[in-house]
């Protein structure tokens, strides 16, 4: 009880609540505009959180994060373009009601659903979170290798159609991992006699390269989509909206979705995209005489919107009970946590139980914040669309060259970010993956301190990681996952 009242002190104070708040707004603006997604907006505000006090510095990333996910249903139904891959579904009924003249009913409706999604996937994070923290407790190293085995077992849910190559990618981001001094031994690795790289390479400079850089030369290079919006000018704002009625026959489509979305966010590697198709496709198989899926149908809206938001907080579960990045905005989000001190896992919740209260809770608040921002703010996130996307992506690029450089006071970082965007760019172009990269500068350094510290409690036996259940379980998880992606990926390429 008494970390409850701690975190609600550490959640309800001026900064906290205004910078969650300024977060969820930039969240919606970096969905609404196609091209652009929560991982990038939390990415490009990320070195601006270095100097901030931990909880309102994380739940302005987390309200970026949540925020993105409404956003990307502004384009997908007033464009066809899908914002965030999350909304790639919500477009099949969306945009059909919108060219219906019901642009502003459907908004309203994937508002409401997109909170409704986001409440349950946060209260699930709050409630299931410290269980299964108690739960991981009991590990050891051994069992921390396995886990992070798992989560590098993720590479293959995110290479596309080669495994192979985001195995490769992946490889080179826990090579880059091994830069900087050796905590372990002391001695210095891969820094070719640069002292700026005895810290080894700032996982926040490769991340602005990945996503923010990478994004932006595509854009130049005309390889990006982009959209131009149109307005809700001509649309009856008063008799345009989403009845009490209407919303209320969506609850039980949006009950069973939030929880399909909540169960698949909280698998590794799964994702908002999957989560919003199969709910969609449970509402579609479900559906009743005159409901026509396809043609402007709003629980077509009500079922994607509050699926993949069902996934958002949800994702945070693996993240902060196990230490394990469930996708790229997790693993974006797990460079936060240790930026500001905070090792992610079981011990996480008795270190530091009032400041994860206070971002658990604030998950919940943000999803409120995220539907009156909506419901009155509509008009200006429609607006912010009609931005040129040359003006966008120059502004972008001055804001990450002033993050990369603020993250050590030093133009190296600047340089760090600018070679990993080209090499991130040409790796798209030839088919590597880049989010690899991220998840194994993530997950390496922690598979290499625990697989040298089980094999010194073990005097070099290798024995150990079978004689452990838990462990063995991981590993065997590991194994199976690996396999079954595999030959979803031969039959895909047939």
């Amino acid at each position: 009880m008494d970390v409850i009242v701690a975190a609600l002190g550490e959640l309800f104070t001026l900064h906290s609540l205004l910078f969650m708040i300024v977060g969820v707004f930039i969240g919606i603006i970096f969905g609404a505009i196609p091209g652009m997604s929560g991982n990038l907006g939390v990415t490009v505000f990320l070195p601006f959180t270095f100097a901030m006090d931990t909880v309102p510095a994380l739940l302005l990333l987390c309200g970026i994060f949540y925020g993105s996910n409404f956003g990307g249903s502004i384009s997908a139904i007033l464009i066809n373009t899908p914002g965030t891959n999350g909304a790639c579904a919500t477009l099949l009924d969306g945009y059909p009601m919108a060219k219906k003249g019901h642009p502003l009913k459907a908004l309203d409706m994937a508002l409401v659903a997109s909170t409704f999604g986001g409440v349950v996937s946060a209260l699930c994070l709050l409630f299931f979170s410290p269980q299964i923290s108690k739960v991981a407790l009991s590990f050891g190293a051994p069992e921390y290798f396995a886990l992070a085995l798992f989560g590098l077992s993720i590479i293959a849910s995110v290479s596309g159609k080669s495994i192979l190559k985001g195995l490769v990618s992946g490889a080179l981001g826990m090579l880059l991992a091994t830069v900087g001094i050796d905590k372990i031994s002391g001695i210095n690795r891969f820094t070719f006699g640069n002292i700026k790289m005895y810290n080894g390479i700032q996982m926040i400079a490769v991340l602005l390269g990945v996503y923010a850089i990478n994004q932006m030369i595509s854009r130049v290079n005309g390889t990006e989509a982009g959209g131009q919006a149109s307005s809700l000018a001509g649309t009856d704002r008063k008799k345009d909206r989403l009845t009490m009625k209407e919303a209320v026959s969506t609850v039980p489509i949006m009950a069973k979705s939030s929880i399909i979305g909540s169960v698949i966010g909280a698998i590794p590697g799964a994702g908002s995209a999957i989560a919003a198709y199969i709910s969609y496709n449970e509402a579609k198989r479900c559906a009743k005489p005159g409901e026509n899926f396809g043609e402007g149908e709003l629980k077509g809206i009500a079922a994607p919107e509050s699926g993949n938001n069902g996934a958002t907080a949800s994702c945070l579960i693996p993240l902060l009970t196990l230490g394990i990045p469930g996708d790229a905005v997790a693993a974006t989000l797990m460079g936060a946590f240790t930026m500001h001190g905070l090792v992610v896992g079981p011990k996480l919740f008795q270190t530091s139980g009032d400041l994860v209260y206070a971002i658990m809770i604030g998950s919940v608040l943000a999803q409120f914040v995220m539907f009156f921002q909506g419901r009155y703010l509509m008009p200006v996130f429609v607006k912010i669309t009609h931005i040129p996307q040359q003006l966008l992506t120059a502004l972008l690029m001055i804001i990450c060259c002033a993050g990369a450089f603020a993250i050590a006071n030093s133009v190296f970082e600047v340089y760090v970010m600018l070679i990993f965007g080209v090499v991130a760019y040409f790796m798209n172009k030839f088919g590597f993956p880049p989010v690899p990269i991220v998840l194994g500068m993530v997950l390496g350094p922690i598979a290499e301190s625990n697989l040298r510290n089980a094999l010194t409690l073990s005097d070099g036996s290798w024995l150990i990681f079978i004689q452990r259940p838990i462990c063995l379980t991981f590993i065997i998880l590991t194994i199976v996952l690996v396999v079954l992606l595999k030959r979803t990926s031969k039959k895909n390429s047939l």
